[in-house]
């Protein structure tokens, strides 16, 4: 199927802003550019309704920023809650270019929702990245009291590379008997760092901002060398074992080259009776989850991991 209509505009638009190439740029610029489209799509009202918060998370050396959203009204309540781990390779991205989605998540399923901002690539390198996100779900979980959470009604999730990262935080929760969580919601995640697949063939550029070779400018910030690319923590489909690890919603884009990887995932998960649901979506382009309220798709993708999470976490 071509591109949906609705992503020959966006790709327009992108033209239009002066969008350069991610694998032309330093780590600085590219984050910067990045910032800057975010901003242009903020809904300056689109907090109503929401207590958000601002505060850090303890991990190994540091102490990394976190946003936590929750519903007006539920202040003394107990809520599930979704750890969300924002997009951009391991190299840019950050909690105001995710800012919508998580406060979407929150409002729309009812929830709270911590969003994490991971220390990145390339000053921070694989694996700190993951071992900073695994961090965060322990401190949410053992801290739920105090942050009005229910401990025993947590999700992960998160989109491209924050998608990545939650794959890996299941499998670490599960290697290491905890936190427990209910469902992972994976949008278009990387789950093979070698990036030999064949959509990185067929989408290789002319399909947005991720083309091949700003996948392999993002392996090569995030990666230490060719070796880590067999590590499951950075190639979840890679891991030994997959059974016990919590259902799974994938979304996923067609024009997109982390496709083909992520239908192999799903059928890791699967054949390990991993419970699945797989929201496809034709003619969209990567990081089209962060294009509302314009896109069609990315309402209906958004609502499809509302329901997943009300489903998940509230008995």
């Amino acid at each position: 199927m071509p591109l949906h209509p609705d992503m020959i505009k966006v790709i327009q638009a992108m033209e239009s802003f002066g969008y350069r190439a991610m694998d032309t740029l330093t780590p600085d610029e590219a984050r910067a550019q990045s910032e800057a489209m975010a901003a242009l799509r903020a809904d300056p009202e689109g907090d109503a309704g929401l207590i958000i918060e601002n505060r850090t998370l303890p991990v190994a050396g540091a102490d990394i920023p976190a946003r936590t959203y929750r519903p007006v009204g539920t202040e003394e309540q107990a809520l599930p809650a979704l750890v969300y781990y924002h997009g951009g390779g391991h190299v840019i991205g950050s909690l105001d270019t995710h800012h919508d989605i998580a406060r979407h998540m929150a409002r729309e399923a009812g929830i709270a929702v911590v969003s994490v901002q991971y220390r990145k690539a390339p000053e921070h390198k694989f694996p700190l990245p993951a071992e900073d996100c695994f961090e965060a779900l322990r401190w949410v979980a053992a801290n739920a009291a105090a942050l009005g959470i229910n401990a025993q009604a947590l999700a992960v999730g998160g989109d491209s590379a924050g998608a990545n990262l939650a794959a890996v935080v299941a499998l670490m929760a599960k290697q290491s008997g905890g936190p427990a969580t209910r469902l992972q919601i994976l949008v278009y995640p990387i789950t093979d760092y070698a990036c030999t697949a064949e959509s990185y063939t067929t989408f290789a550029e002319g399909f947005g901002g991720l083309t091949r070779d700003a996948m392999v400018w993002f392996q090569d910030h995030y990666l230490n060398g060719p070796g880590d690319q067999a590590d499951w923590r950075a190639s979840p489909n890679l891991a030994a074992d997959h059974t016990g690890l919590p259902p799974a919603l994938f979304i996923t884009a067609e024009c997109d080259v982390l496709l083909d990887d992520s239908l192999a995932y799903i059928e890791t998960l699967k054949a390990a009776g991993v419970a699945v649901e797989h929201a496809h979506y034709d003619g969209m382009i990567h990081g089209f989850f962060s294009m509302a309220p314009t896109i069609q798709a990315t309402a209906d993708a958004r609502a499809r991991a509302v329901g997943a999470l009300r489903s998940a976490l509230f008995d």
